[in-house]
This record gives C-alpha cells, structure tokens and sequence, in this order.
C-alpha cells in the first residue's frame, strides 16, 4: 500500500500564518511547528528540573511537531476567525477532528495506533497538551515581537493580549522560560555574541 501521509505533511511549507494580516516576514505551519516544538520540549524539561514535574520531554516534543499537522487540510484559521463565537468553534473544532481522523486513515495500518496519540489532541497524555498550548503561545508572541521590530505595527494588539495571557500563565514553567528565554530574541547576531 503507498502512502500519502507524508506527502501531506511536506506540504506544510506551503500553508502560510498569520493569513489576516501583513507580514513583514511570513511564516509557514512547517517552521512554526518546528518552534513550537522546541519551545514546548525546554518548557517540559523546565518543569521537571525546576518545578517537580515528571512529564516526557521528549514525547512532547514530538506531539508538538504534529499539533497543527491537520492545517495541511484545512489551512491556517487565525485564531481572531476561530473563537469568534462559540458556533464557529464548535465547527472549527469538528472540521480539525475530521483531519486528524483523514490523516490517520492515510498511514499504513500498523502505523495508526502510534500517530493517533500524536494527532488527536484528545489522545495526549494529561499535561502534554497544556504545554503544547503554552508553547503555541510563546511562539506567536515572538512572532508578534519579531514583526514588530520590523517596524509592523499590524501586530501591536496581539502581541498585547498575548502577553497579558502569558503574564497571567499559572504555569511557573512559562513564567521561567519568559525571563530566562525570550529577552535574548529581540537581540541581533553581534548583540548575542557579545553575551558570551
């Protein structure tokens, strides 16, 4: 049997974010969902080392690679579209099912089981998905940071109700990585070099 699946998922490249509004620099689902993923396994790594957690890094990183894989189907709905009210959620929410199941069906079977716990948001192990959502958020937040210091003032309200959301997060591990983490990105290459 061949399979599509992967075929699908290399066309991430092509899914821009972000579609509502001018981008000084695009972005595509692909690249994000590499950040995202980085983002969410140093998040986990920073609850269990500092924060008595005992989640899987590892195995969150890779859900987080997959979190916004059904976007190949459905394409990138900004999020001010998504929750604009609770009927467009609810359908929002039943269309990504129905990616998540389309995509599983395309893998071999043997293989199903396996990516379900990657797809299906409802088939993460308690705690994943919490910082895979954090780690969604930080993501845009340097988004938002990065087009601003390009001069786009396009993304001055998100960047401000995104950091009001991580400012109020209940999760010391978002709180860490804001101070220790994110500062550094708004500096250029020779501004991080002479931080050694």
């Amino acid at each position: 049997m061949n399979s599509s699946f992967y075929a699908y998922l290399s066309r991430l490249r092509w899914i821009k974010r972000w579609g509502l509004k001018r981008n000084a620099h695009e972005e595509n689902v692909m690249e994000h969902s590499w950040e995202v993923s980085v983002i969410a396994h140093l998040l986990a790594l920073i609850k269990n080392k500092y924060f008595e957690g005992k989640l899987d890094a590892n195995a969150i990183a890779t859900a987080a690679l997959y979190h916004d894989v059904t976007e190949v189907i459905t394409g990138d709905l900004p999020t001010p579209i998504k929750y604009h009210s609770e009927q467009i959620t609810t359908a929002y929410k039943k269309i990504e099912h129905q990616a998540e199941t389309e995509l599983i069906s395309l893998l071999p079977d043997k293989l199903q089981v396996d990516f379900q716990q990657l797809i299906q948001h409802e088939k993460l192990p308690a705690g994943h998905e919490e910082i895979i959502k954090a780690a969604d958020k930080i993501s845009a937040y340097l988004k938002c940071q990065a087009e601003l210091k390009a001069g786009n003032r396009e993304f001055e309200m998100a960047a401000d109700q995104i950091i009001n959301i991580l400012e109020q997060s209940a999760q010391p591990e978002v709180i860490f990585f804001m101070t220790h983490f994110v500062p550094s990105c708004t500096l250029t290459l020779d501004g991080l070099m002479q931080t050694h």
